[in-house]
């Protein structure tokens, strides 16, 4: 267990762009490594405009595909594939440390809705989650759309997403100290921005949570509905707005945060999974 949360400790307290990604055609584990090679030599073509790059040839940026067969909750899952672009200054000698460039991983954690209609040609991998330049988000994402017959989208998360994470991950138990339950709303129809920031005290957030759950590790529309009103009049008794005006755009919790724009941060390895569960339905939902 210890080996397995040093594995995913890098996903940690990165910010992540999430994208739902359709079935991969003809994609297969046990070519991994032919795939590190055929995208380095496309990545290279790319910076050289299109020029043929020798494959396997010493080029700038290496790229790594490798599994992460751990992030699975179910035999039906497939293993999660990472993909890694590095490299290292044309100065430094070989053996110096890479710096990693830009990451991406698709996963499929509970997919069994989507897996399970799917013929055998095809890989479900729903959900693709980058850190790094949109530059080389568009390069690799070309080359697994031309390879694999798969599209990719940006996955947005609309306020009923942000406010059902608002509540599962408020009832969640933390080990560490955590910071307070913050979530952000935009005030619309004005002619300049303007945002609320609205910080909860976490003990009092699980309080509050803690009378609304009917049923211990379920959770229901009416509680999430619940949970958030009690958080609105509140808010309205100290500063007479009303909330539930507004538009939702942000949620942080000590499990994660979560932004509108399809941006999320892992902060505890031991709700990972639980937390890619919920962006794995929410990115089959999308590519239905």
């Amino acid at each position: 267990e210890g080996t397995d949360s040093q594995r995913m400790a890098f996903l940690l307290r990165k910010q992540w762009s999430l994208y739902s990604v359709t079935p991969l055609y003809r994609f297969s584990e046990a070519h991994l490594r032919d795939y590190s090679r055929l995208l380095s030599s496309f990545i290279a073509a790319e910076k050289t405009k299109g020029l043929a790059v020798e494959i396997g040839g010493e080029l700038d940026i290496k790229v790594s595909v490798t599994s992460l067969p751990h992030l699975k909750v179910s035999d039906r899952d497939h293993a999660a594939i990472l993909v890694q672009l590095s490299s290292r200054s044309s100065a430094s000698s070989k053996n110096s440390e890479e710096k990693v460039l830009w990451l991406g991983w698709f996963c499929c954690v509970a997919g069994d809705e989507l897996s399970e209609n799917l013929p055998e040609a095809f890989t479900c991998l729903p959900l693709f989650l980058v850190n790094g330049a949109e530059s080389y988000t568009a390069i690799v994402g070309t080359w697994f759309q031309k390879t694999f017959d798969c599209y990719f989208r940006r996955l947005f998360l609309n306020p009923f997403n942000l406010s059902w994470m608002a509540a599962m991950w408020t009832g969640c138990k933390v080990d560490k100290p955590a910071s307070a339950t913050e979530l952000l709303f935009s005030v619309p129809r004005l002619p300049h921005p303007l945002h609320i920031s609205y910080a909860i005290n976490l003990e009092d957030a699980q309080a509050l949570w803690a009378t609304v759950q009917k049923t211990p590790g379920e959770v229901t529309q009416e509680e999430v509905d619940v949970f958030m009103d009690c958080l609105y009049s509140h808010f309205y008794r100290h500063f007479k707005i009303h909330l539930s005006a507004t538009k939702l755009m942000k949620v942080s919790t000590a499990v994660a945060s979560a932004h509108c724009d399809g941006i999320i941060k892992f902060c505890q390895s031991q709700y990972l999974t639980g937390v890619l569960m919920l962006l794995t339905e929410l990115a089959i939902s999308q590519i239905q």
